[in-house]
């Protein structure tokens, strides 16, 4: 509350007249972040090829997290997410950054059915391996601002190229895109 406090300009109280409780304003936080990773992910899975929008996602996912201001917001979400294992508002605002996971999975399936992921790959593990890897980094910026987010990006999406172009029973290694990190 001191943050929100000293950002707004406005007294406690005053804060209180927009909205009814601490909750409320993290959820409003919440709510506004979802909205940008749904429109992010929305795209990458639009995309034709599948491993360009999500190597798309994961460069714009991590430029967001790059942002100074971005940085001092995911706090908030971290707190939200242990306030979650609680609190079941909280949760279920938590719950709603999590309600695109199944459109990935049925993204990645389809993906394995096109022969573009290979078969040795689940997707939902794929799709949770991902997710782990954006949320573990939020938990460590969080822990220290000052992490080098464009050598964790390139590290995720090298591993990602690596885990797309390994040859399968069946699938041909030549039709599959390279996904390639950069700067």
């Amino acid at each position: 509350m001191q943050d929100i406090v000293r950002e707004s300009g406005l007294s406690p109280g005053a804060i209180y007249g927009y909205f009814e409780s601490k909750v409320a304003i993290v959820e409003a936080v919440a709510a506004e972040r979802h909205q940008v990773e749904h429109a992010m992910l929305r795209e990458a899975l639009a995309c034709a090829d599948l491993v360009s929008g999500m190597t798309t996602f994961v460069k714009r996912y991590f430029d967001w997290l790059d942002d100074p201001q971005e940085r001092r917001r995911r706090r908030v979400g971290v707190q939200a997410w242990a306030e979650s294992l609680h609190d079941a508002r909280m949760r279920a605002s938590v719950d709603i950054g999590l309600a695109p996971l199944a459109e990935i999975v049925r993204s990645l399936r389809a993906a394995r059915r096109r022969k573009k992921l290979p078969f040795s790959v689940d997707p939902e593990g794929l799709a949770r391996v991902l997710l782990a890897l954006i949320q573990g980094f939020i938990l460590q910026q969080a822990w220290q601002p000052d992490l080098d987010v464009i050598a964790y990006r390139d590290t995720v999406l090298a591993a990602l190229a690596a885990l797309v172009s390994v040859e399968a029973p069946g699938h041909s290694h030549r039709s599959r895109p390279q996904v390639r990190p950069t700067r």
